[in-house]
């Protein structure tokens, strides 16, 4: 387990909190205007397909996700609400396995998972229309616990099962050069073995992406959070790239989806 790029633990986690009013500060270049999502008509389809879905058929996006301490699952959280936003589309939260012995868990101090949220399967990924993939980063890379479930789908890749399927990232960092972009970056190689066609949201995001007056996780490969020592909770320009992320992929999948 990597330390100091990754999630570390903390006895004490505050509430969260929005981030505070900065100060107004001198003038800098131009930045671009926030880019308009595109607009979607008509029914929605499955990718690939002829039939339409029934009119009470909601796309879904599985938002998939490792927390160990609550802040990658706090983004996850969030961008389920910008998915649901958008109308034809509905998000589900799904966590994958932990690895680690309970016992373990306890010594690292990490929360209690949320039985709310569920455990995936690999197999269910294949009833996705979309996915978001979300884990801390141990070394600038993902969590063995996140690799773990890539790894256990296999029979997925072997049958192409996930081939064409969009999907993105969002990660958590403990140091602002602990992986904000590696962490995803690297990811990126389980999708090119599937197939499946990666989203980023570039500069989407408008001006928020280049507010430079407080501490801001999140790259153009997706929402990211800086974890620090355990204590900080995503700010609220953190949360809001988060939902940010979650419309814009719900309009990609929507546009995907057209006949």
């Amino acid at each position: 387990m990597g330390k100091g790029a990754g999630c570390v633990p903390s006895k004490h986690r505050p509430p969260q909190v929005a981030d505070h009013d900065a100060p107004p500060h001198a003038a800098v270049a131009p930045t671009p205007e926030p880019i308009s999502l595109p607009e979607t008509h008509g029914p929605t389809q499955e990718l690939g397909s002829s039939s339409s879905r029934p009119d009470d058929s909601k796309l879904k996006i599985f938002i998939v996700f490792y927390s160990m301490y609550g802040h990658v699952e706090g983004l996850a959280k969030r961008l389920k609400k910008g998915v649901d936003g958008v109308e034809g589309v509905e998000a589900l939260l799904y966590r994958v396995p932990e690895t680690l012995s309970i016992e373990v868990l306890n010594q690292m101090r990490a929360l209690p998972k949320d039985d709310a949220i569920p455990e995936i399967t690999p197999s269910e990924l294949a009833a996705a229309d979309g996915l978001l993939f979300g884990f801390p980063t141990r070394y600038g890379s993902m969590a063995a616990q996140m690799k773990a479930f890539f790894d256990s789908t296999g029979h997925l890749w072997k049958d192409q099962k996930l081939a064409g399927k969009p999907a993105g990232f969002f990660v958590s960092t403990g140091t602002q050069g602990g992986g904000q972009e590696t962490t995803a970056w690297t990811a990126i190689t389980q999708l090119a073995h599937h197939g499946m066609l990666f989203v980023p949201i570039g500069y989407t995001f408008g001006p928020g992406m280049f507010k430079m007056d407080s501490i801001r996780g999140g790259s153009p490969y997706g929402a990211g959070v800086f974890a620090g020592d355990g204590t900080r909770e995503p700010s609220e320009t953190e949360l809001a790239l988060a939902e940010h992320q979650g419309k814009y992929m719900a309009i990609v999948v929507k546009k995907l989806a057209r006949p």
